[in-house]
């Protein structure tokens, strides 16, 4: 049995050298109390292999309130972005097999928190609707815009980006100024449509970006190319907008 808050709640016994224990941050607006950390026994003889696995199997059968994102599971839509032993990641991609005991989860830092391991991202996503993430192109002749091999090239590394915002909370720029800073998760979705060779509005977009706290305020930490779980280099991005721009001058 698990006893927590004098509540008894069952739970699956395993071996005890298959058995982790996490270590949860929660927070409740609802609750007049500081945040607290809640310890789980998870059993690994009956757990998925995943952190996430694991954090379902406690709502499942240890504690309902236990509030995050999750949806595709395979690390394409970016939803349960949070800090796994002090490292931005996703938890359908973060193992349970650690050579510790206990592994402590945190949300995304540096966020307005709603509830638990839940961030707040629409800040995040004001950002990303600044940067118009779409095709512009001014010749209404065309149906379609075709690319040479070459060019649709220039994309790779670019369009995997799945905003999961892991980049973005680790970033220390972004920490202080999140409401002028893009970020480098924005800054590289911004890239992305700086080179496509489909895109007739480059000047446009560069002369938004041309900004001394909206790109400039990048001080190349490259915590950013670190933290990102498809390995993506948000960096190389910001270093080469930065240079597009300087060129154009």
């Amino acid at each position: 049995m698990f006893i927590q808050n004098n509540l008894r709640v069952p739970y699956l016994l395993g071996s005890l050298s298959n058995q982790k224990y996490i270590r949860v941050y929660r927070w409740n607006p609802h609750l007049n109390k500081k945040p607290w950390f809640t310890i789980y026994p998870i059993s690994l003889d009956y757990c998925g292999p995943m952190v996430l696995d694991a954090l379902i199997q406690v709502k499942d059968t240890q504690d309902s309130t236990l509030a995050f994102r999750r949806s595709c599971r395979e690390g394409i839509c970016g939803s349960c972005a949070m800090n796994i032993n002090g490292v931005n990641s996703l938890a359908c991609l973060k193992s349970l097999k650690t050579s510790t005991k206990f592994i402590t989860i945190y949300p995304l830092p540096h966020m307005y928190i709603i509830k638990d391991l839940i961030p707040d991202l629409s800040n995040f996503y004001s950002q990303y609707r600044l940067i118009k993430p779409w095709l512009i192109n001014y010749n209404p002749q065309k149906n379609e815009f075709l690319q040479s091999k070459t060019d649709r090239l220039e994309l790779d590394g670019l369009y995997e980006c799945i905003l999961c915002a892991c980049c973005s909370a680790s970033c220390p720029s972004y920490w202080w100024n999140h409401d002028k800073y893009l970020g480098p998760a924005i800054l590289l979705q911004a890239y992305r449509w700086i080179v496509d060779s489909r895109d007739s509005s480059t000047q446009y977009r560069l002369d938004f970006l041309n900004h001394k706290m909206r790109l400039f305020r990048c001080h190349t930490i490259m915590n950013c190319s670190k933290a990102c779980p498809k390995s993506l280099n948000p960096g190389k991005a910001i270093a080469s907008i930065k240079y597009n721009i300087v060129k154009k001058l």
